[in-house]
């Protein structure tokens, strides 16, 4: 995730931050029924722009959170990246 933001958007997170993003992501696939052992979404079946709606809302919320509303996409999308590259093993 640290790898798509900027020098200076990195240093402003820290591991928990970045752990907080994935946390909400979770929680939304739970809430969405994802994460049902009898569901077999797919890629195609997750609606990323409600997803990254979703995360930019919970993260207005957290008056503590450093993360900056334009890096929010990008932290996402990173975080689909990265599960979908382990559909690969």
């Amino acid at each position: 995730m640290r790898a798509i933001l900027s020098e200076e958007s990195s240093k402003l997170y820290d591991d928990d931050e970045l752990l907080n993003i994935i946390d909400i992501i979770w929680d939304w696939y739970d809430d969405q029924g994802l994460l049902d052992i009898d569901t077999e979404a797919d890629d195609e079946e997750v609606n990323t722009e409600a997803l990254i709606k979703h995360v930019g809302k919970m993260l207005s919320k957290d008056t503590d959170s450093p993360v900056k509303r334009e890096d929010v996409e990008p932290l996402v999308m990173a975080e689909l990246r990265y599960e979908q590259s382990l559909d690969e093993f």
